[in-house]
């Protein structure tokens, strides 16, 4: 495992890291939780990413007693607050971002997280009481930094243009090879500004594996088979982008990679992203996926993947 510093915030990180969206809070049970986040730490993974809203609290819950285990120095915990807890709990104001603080820290059974982050830009909630109260909660111990997920470039400068509030050192933005939006602007101001990326689905929720084929129905083990889990993938599972998908194989075998390593390592690439965050429900794709860190690709490949996939890939 390498390690990338977390924008200017004197974090570190590890290259790839382990989240929670959907594994931990719906479609994977607890002993598979807790032999993954053990493999995390046995491959070097020190990186773990949860939000409040992953099954309205269940996955905090579930890092809350496996991370109890573990010195609380060993590893650098991020959570997120916008989304609905409850009828009347949701955004950026405020009073959520004080109460979700708290409950986020009683869930993680910790007295701070390394990372907090807005899950998203919350457009009923003027900008300054948003960013005054992060920096209230950074200021309380309750957080080392601050970040954000899906911001544009104009509300991350925005945010960035206050004066006397805590600064952004994180963006969590959609970035595969299959999903490039964020360099169309984002890369850029994160860049300018100290803040690295923090990339989800660098996978493609599991399409870049290579598993679902086309003209296939996808295996009965896979994301896109259970209902629990399949909610945003059925786009990612069109012929045309499965097809891209196999022609990356002797791409990533002349490379003596993995398609899951080829992605992870394509991630890497950018020196703005410090990390790439992977969903697993076995062990030993914690183990694979953590074996991409620090494979460097050549430019050859870089130009015989963006040939492969030709126009699949949304920008």
């Amino acid at each position: 495992m390498r390690y990338r510093q977390l924008g200017d915030s004197g974090i570190e990180v590890s290259e790839i890291a382990l989240g929670s969206w959907l594994t931990y809070s719906g479609g994977v049970g607890k002993d598979q939780t807790v032999a993954c986040t053990n493999a995390a730490f046995d491959a070097g993974i020190t990186f773990f990413d949860t939000a409040n809203v992953y099954g309205r609290g269940a996955s905090e819950t579930a890092w809350g007693e496996i991370l109890a285990d573990h010195p609380r120095d060993s590893y650098v915990l991020a959570t997120k607050v916008y989304f609905p807890m409850s009828d009347t709990d949701r955004g950026l104001s405020a009073a959520q971002i004080h109460k979700q603080i708290d409950a986020s820290l009683q869930r993680l059974r910790t007295d701070h997280v390394d990372l907090y982050q807005c899950h998203r830009y919350d457009a009923d909630t003027p900008l300054q009481e948003t960013m005054q109260a992060l920096t209230e909660v950074v200021e309380a111990g309750k957080a080392r930094a601050i970040g954000f997920s899906e911001w544009t470039p104009e509300q991350i400068q925005a945010a960035l243009d206050l004066p006397g509030v805590a600064k952004f050192v994180s963006s969590q933005p959609q970035y595969s090879m299959l999903y490039r939006v964020p360099e169309q602007g984002v890369l850029d101001v994160c860049r300018r500004n100290g803040i690295s990326q923090v990339v989800f689905s660098p996978l493609a929720q599991g399409v870049l594996t290579g598993k679902y084929r086309p003209g296939e129905p996808p295996p009965a083990d896979s994301r896109a088979a259970s209902d629990e889990m399949n909610t945003f993938i059925g786009r990612l599972v069109q012929d045309d982008t499965l097809e891209a998908v196999q022609r990356l194989r002797p791409i990533a075998d002349g490379a003596g990679l993995t398609l899951p390593q080829l992605a992870l390592a394509w991630i890497l690439r950018e020196d703005n992203v410090a990390s790439a965050i992977i969903g697993a429900s076995r062990p030993e794709q914690v183990h694979a996926n953590a074996a991409a860190a620090g494979i460097e690709l050549t430019p050859d490949v870089l130009a015989a993947i963006d040939e492969a996939l030709g126009d699949v890939v949304v920008r």
